[in-house]
């Protein structure tokens, strides 16, 4: 595949609206701006059970994962938004509690179609309506699936293109590398897979041709990717089913920039099934050298924690309503 020509941008804030995790006592800092504590201009909800009867508009941390993209080229900054979460009212809320607005968003990626990504649309078109902008996802969003457990198999909610449609999301659907912004963004379609090492997920199956299939390769899963002038790049990944340390090197590849600014996201490592790779995966992203790396969502502790060893100048931990900021 040819290059592809993403052009340099100034900076990238990626504002992270639901993850796994919150923590109000975390602290600000040079590349992650986090929300205050105090309840100065912050919503208010009732509380009666208090003497003065309202709180401050509280954060939902749920297992889901989306997040806003700003990015900033000749002065100029766009937005896109990146999954969804994944309760039907999470992403609606912690939109209402941060106040922030998509009125602007002129984009929404889809990383892949597992329900811990999805769940959040309704609740926002319900309470902000579906933004007009084209939706941009992979055919395989929308297939049937289950994952084959030792406790029996666990079917996982499918996405409903009609619904989603008829709510009025503009769907766009695409195989390969799109180029969005004017060229500022890159969105990676399905990631070549290269390392010896990233397997996927074996117990994941796919309902194709009448019958459950093995499907522990999810190739909708795609990641969001900019160049920071000056800096490299900076990668934003759902699940990173597709391996994380593939959806770098495909990124590399993609743009032929060497650099890597930010990793950001979640990188699927959680479990088990995953511990017998971690130190091989742990090295391999250390090797790239990032400026920042931020694992939330399904990355898991255990990894959570060897990449917070492994690179401690570079590693932030996530939590719901930080702003991580990359500028040239």
């Amino acid at each position: 595949m040819e290059r592809i020509a993403l052009e340099p941008v100034e900076s990238v804030e990626i504002t992270t609206l639901v993850d796994n995790q919150w923590d109000m006592l975390l602290l600000s800092q040079e590349r992650a701006v986090r929300p205050p504590m105090s309840p100065a201009g912050r919503p208010q909800v009732e509380a009666p059970f208090f003497v003065d009867p309202q709180l401050p508009e509280m954060l939902i941390a749920e297992h889901g994962y989306s997040a806003l993209a700003s990015i900033t080229k000749n002065g100029r900054t766009r937005r896109l938004m990146f999954d969804a979460g994944l309760s039907v009212g999470g992403l609606a809320h912690n939109l209402h509690a941060l106040q922030i607005s998509l009125a602007d968003v002129e984009g929404i990626v889809m990383s892949h179609g597992h329900f811990d990504h999805v769940g959040g649309l309704h609740g926002l078109a319900k309470e902000h309506g579906a933004p007009r902008v084209p939706m941009l996802l992979h055919p395989d969003f929308w297939l049937r699936r289950r994952a084959r457990l030792p406790a029996g198999a666990f079917e996982l909610p499918v996405p409903s293109k009609a619904a989603m449609q008829g709510a009025g999301f503009e769907i766009t659907e695409q195989r390969q590398p799109s180029l969005l912004l004017d060229s500022s963004v890159l969105i990676t379609g399905e990631v070549d897979r290269t390392t010896e090492f990233e397997k996927g997920f074996a117990v994941h199956e796919a309902w194709r041709d009448g019958d459950w299939t093995p499907d522990p390769l999810i190739f909708d899963d795609q990641a969001l990717i900019a160049n920071v002038r000056g800096k490299g790049l900076v990668v934003l990944t759902g699940c990173g089913h597709a391996g994380i340390v593939n959806i770098v090197r495909y990124a590399k590849k993609l743009t032929g920039v060497a650099r890597v600014a930010a990793i950001v996201g979640g990188f699927h490592l959680g479990g088990p099934l995953f511990a017998p790779i971690l130190p091989q995966t742990v090295e391999a992203l250390a090797a790239f050298e990032p400026g920042l790396i931020v694992p939330g969502h399904c990355t898991g502790f255990d990894a959570v924690r060897a990449i917070s060893l492994a690179m401690p100048d570079a590693f932030v931990v996530n939590s719901v309503g930080t702003r991580f900021v990359v500028s040239a």
